[in-house]
């Protein structure tokens, strides 16, 4: 019986992404061979793997338990293949990941070891800064950017998407009183990211008019929202693996019980001549199954 690895790697990647058309860009392939090596491998499955769910796709229970089975078994492979593919390439090499200070406080930074571990020859330079680097001029290998995913000239390879939170102190809460729905927050000093665009989207998303300005201080980094929501300052809009440690120690709780899937994520960003470097083929592989992971950890802890 042939073993159809093509069709599994596709299926995985889809299944991880929610998208086929990131799934081909990662793979190199157009958006139809995608799709016609999904339908075949339904077809000898016999049954369903995925159904359209708002914008996107998810996964039907059928491909859960079939994602669950493959999961592990592709790690190990794409680890294997990294090594193979560029044992010699990766040797004394040097890697420029450039990111925004929150994401390489919270999540990259946290989980390079494992990169080392499998990579040990590649040298790993993080660069924090706010302002978008060029990647066609600076010598920067890969940015991890918060965004659309639309960045013309460049490949974007989605990472991770994660909810929004309201958070703030145990003082301000008891001051106010607690609150009850999304426009009770309107009431409260707010704290904003660098865009103010992040408190409006979400009262949009829960269907609150919002006056034309909305008052408060912003902040550059998310890290800078969750400590002046621990010192009382006011609400926080953050991802909540930002306020991870802040919550679990009780200076900050969850305000409202609600929250609003961001319609940004973290993509991680490259020219298609940097994705010709093993070196960058094996971050970004190792990059989005430590996403993965991450988010499974989210789904199970919900």
């Amino acid at each position: 019986m042939q073993i159809r690895l093509d069709w599994l790697e596709t299926f995985v990647l889809v299944a991880r992404l929610k998208s086929m058309k990131a799934a081909a860009e990662v793979l190199s392939l157009s958006a139809g061979a995608i799709s016609q090596r999904i339908r075949a491998l339904e077809e000898r499955a016999g049954y369903r793997l995925f159904q359209r769910q708002g914008g996107g796709i998810a996964l039907t229970h059928e491909a859960e338990l079939l994602l669950s089975d493959l999961a592990p078994a592709f790690e190990t492979i794409n680890r294997a293949w990294a090594r193979i593919d560029g044992a010699e390439a990766l040797a004394r090499q040097r890697l420029t990941v450039s990111t925004m200070p929150s994401f390489a406080n919270f999540v990259l930074v946290p989980r390079l070891g494992s990169f080392s571990q499998h990579f040990p020859q590649v040298e790993v330079n993080v660069e924090t800064d706010l302002r978008v680097v060029d990647l066609h001029t600076e010598p920067v290998d890969i940015a991890i950017r918060h965004g659309l995913g639309d960045y013309p000239g460049l490949v974007a390879t989605p990472l991770i998407s994660p909810s929004l939170i309201v958070v703030g102190s145990l003082d301000l809460i008891a001051k106010h009183g607690p609150l009850k729905r999304a426009a009770d927050c309107l009431a409260l000093p707010l704290l904003h990211d660098h865009t103010r665009q992040d408190w409006r989207l979400w009262f949009e998303a829960h269907g609150v008019a919002t006056p034309d300005r909305l008052k408060g201080p912003a902040f550059s980094d998310g890290t800078l929202i969750v400590r002046a929501a621990v010192a009382g300052q006011g609400l926080g809009l953050v991802r909540e693996f930002y306020a991870a440690e802040e919550l679990e120690s009780g200076r900050l709780i969850r305000a409202l019980d609600v929250s609003w899937p961001s319609r940004f994520g973290y993509y991680l960003v490259a020219t298609a001549e940097a994705l010709q470097r093993p070196v960058v083929r094996a971050f970004r592989n190792w990059l989005v199954e430590e996403m993965a992971t991450l988010e499974r950890e989210a789904e199970k802890a919900a």
